[in-house]
């Protein structure tokens, strides 16, 4: 899968430091992923949560932090709309994001 964007991530560890290895980890294997639908995500990530309009919620770093992000299984390319602490995702409206 190609990610978008990165930086988005790096912004985040920066000012979150215990996330980085999680983030690294998980975007290490969801690049190199070929996710044909959220089947797959599914199998992968059993804690993963799925919202209309292929987005997916993941819990990074044992539940510390979420990652939301925008899946075009046709193009193999994810969106980072999101990521934070789990206090931040409780105040986002997830149909806006």
């Amino acid at each position: 899968m190609r990610i978008i964007a990165r930086r988005t991530l790096r912004e985040f560890w920066a000012k979150h430091r215990t996330a980085e290895q999680p983030l690294r980890s998980w975007y290490r294997e969801a690049s190199q992923a070929k996710w044909d639908g959220p089947e797959d995500i599914k199998r992968r990530y059993r804690h993963a949560s799925f919202l209309k309009g292929n987005r997916v919620v993941f819990n990074i770093g044992g539940n510390k932090y979420r990652l939301v992000v925008h899946v075009n299984y046709t193009y193999r390319i994810m969106y980072i709309r999101f990521v934070g602490t789990h206090g931040e995702y409780d105040h986002i409206d997830l149909e806006k994001i």
